[in-house]
């Protein structure tokens, strides 16, 4: 992971619950740009092992109560961690939200 000045890179925003197991940090900058959604938590790991284990489970497939999305777009209705990356783009993961 590098600093906010590459070029080709791809932003992934935490919520705060997350932040906390990242050092506080609630933006993440990998550079070079990952191809896919798995390959950048594969990159973060590597860093942020921690603040991967609640996004993926112990198989590596997407947690059921976690949501990603890809500029916008929930990669559950793409091609979930196979979601093709573009440099400039932003993965967001919230957790979701239940109500009673």
């Amino acid at each position: 992971m590098t600093g906010p000045s590459s070029v080709g890179e791809v932003t992934l925003r935490l919520p705060a619950v997350l932040a906390d197991l990242a050092g506080g940090q609630r933006r993440l900058v990998v550079a070079p740009a990952p191809r896919t959604v798995g390959e950048l938590l594969d990159r973060v790991e590597a860093e942020q092992s921690a603040v991967v284990r609640r996004i993926r489970d112990e198989t590596g497939a997407l947690r059921r109560f976690v949501n990603v999305y890809v500029d916008g777009d929930d990669i559950r209705h793409l091609d979930g961690l196979e979601t093709r990356l573009a440099a400039g783009s932003t993965v967001h993961v919230l957790p979701s939200v239940a109500g009673g």
